[in-house]
């Protein structure tokens, strides 16, 4: 497996993880339809909220936030339809993206995990 999908699937637990500490339930992990894949689909008590995770060293280059781009969030918004066409609730669909900062790749002790909420609609 290429050192990036394991990194990506190592922040994305992380990422589930962290949501679970804050009361989040997961719903799906990697959901995915022919438009696009969501890393973790979680609810809180008023929101079904689609996450995106980025797990990056660090942003000496670029925020992890910049990589989920303007045709990225147009893909997640069109895989969150065909969710929700599949699966209806009356909760507020929400977008987050979790930004996971990690020097030292999986071996990170410490990782610094950002969530953003509602970053973008």
């Amino acid at each position: 497996m290429a050192q990036s999908r394991i990194s990506g699937a190592w922040g994305e637990a992380l990422a589930a993880e962290y949501l679970r500490k804050k009361r989040y339930k997961l719903i799906a992990a990697n959901y995915h339809c022919r438009f696009g894949e969501i890393d973790l689909i979680v609810q809180d008590r008023k929101n079904l909220v689609f996450v995106e995770v980025k797990t990056r060293k660090d942003d000496s280059f670029a925020a992890a936030r910049e990589y989920v781009t303007h045709a990225k969030q147009d893909r997640i918004r069109i895989t969150a339809s065909v969710y929700l066409s599949q699966n209806p609730t009356k909760l507020q669909p929400r977008f987050d993206v979790i930004e996971i900062y990690a020097p030292q790749g999986v071996d990170t002790k410490e990782p610094v995990i950002n969530h953003l909420e509602g970053a973008f609609q």
